[in-house]
């Protein structure tokens, strides 16, 4: 922190000073979390979280009056944003939308200043925003089921992306499931994605017609998991690795190594601000896992096979 002035405070992040206005404010008030606390554990997360969003629109998640108050969500850049604030123009239905960007640690502080508690991300790259180059599965579990059928589900779904050649890495959401990624090689459209990814889920449902369900309807899941994949649609977002959700305790969407999901006490909320000074010290569970693409054609043929 370089220097302080009345309502505001000086925060250095990488080559700018941002200012931070009402740093003091507390954002979650159970902890005590502060906002310039928040822009701490960002700038803390920097180094993993910024190439996870880097080129990516972003929808923003703000809360002005913290956790305890309302929120509305933000996709353009915020006027009077600063000059090195970036967006990108992204087609929409009826014309097109300067989404905003964040490429660097200032940018990250610069939303915590605007109250932006969770980033959460395309799956698409702004250059090519129809060609995603992640799919994502979201576990989200019954109103009966415990984290042991979310964790289940996960390896099973694994299995399946593996048999049509898919390496994938789960993460905590930091609220009630597990995402599963997918990186691939850009070029089918989002819509085919989408139409891929609601193949898989179905293979998985009719495996386990008992336990997982791809009804969006929740009166028509019953105490099934559903394996949501919607958010794989053209201009859809997911919440950001690393990003903390705006829960009680600031719960954090923590990637895993495939190993963690043998641990009978994790849970989706298992990694929180608090602790995650820790586990940014410790080997990134992802290194390397998502700097290879794969061919979504090949998977198609082979779910097509099955």
């Amino acid at each position: 922190m370089a220097g302080r002035t009345e309502g505001s405070r000086t925060v250095r992040a990488g080559r700018r000073a941002v200012s931070l206005h009402r740093p003091d404010k507390v954002l979650f008030p159970d902890l005590g979390l502060t906002k310039a606390d928040l822009a701490g554990y960002y700038l803390d997360a920097a180094p993993r979280l910024l190439p996870q969003l880097q080129g990516r629109p972003l929808m923003l998640e703000r809360h002005p009056d913290g956790v305890a108050g309302g929120r509305f969500m933000q996709k353009a850049v915020p006027s009077g944003a600063p000059e090195w604030v970036h967006g990108a123009e992204v087609p929409k239905e009826g014309g097109k939308l300067n989404q905003i960007l964040c490429e660097d640690p200032a940018t990250l502080v610069y939303l915590v200043d605007q109250a932006c508690l969770t980033p959460h991300r395309w799956l698409a790259r702004a250059d090519r925003p129809r060609c995603p180059d992640l799919l994502v599965f979201d576990l989200d579990p019954g109103p009966r089921q415990g984290f042991a059928a979310v964790r289940t589900a996960a390896r099973r779904l694994a299995e399946v992306l593996d048999e049509l050649g898919l390496r994938s890495v789960p993460m905590t959401t930091g609220s009630r499931g597990l995402h599963v990624l997918v990186p691939l090689r850009r070029g089918p459209d989002a819509d085919e994605v989408l139409e891929f990814a609601g193949g898989v889920a179905r293979v998985l449902a009719d495996l386990h017609p008992d336990e997982y369900t791809t009804e969006a309807r929740k009166e028509q899941r019953g105490d099934r998991l559903y394996l949501d994949v919607h958010r794989n649609g053209y201009a859809q977002t997911a919440v950001a690795p690393y990003a903390v959700r705006a829960l009680p305790g600031a719960p954090v969407a923590a990637p895993l190594a495939w190993s963690e999901l043998d641990d009978p006490a994790l849970t989706a909320q298992r990694w929180t601000v608090g602790d995650m000074e820790r586990r940014l010290a410790e080997q990134d569970p992802w290194e390397g896992a998502l700097a290879h693409g794969f061919a979504l054609e090949r998977a198609q043929s082979a779910l097509l096979a099955r």
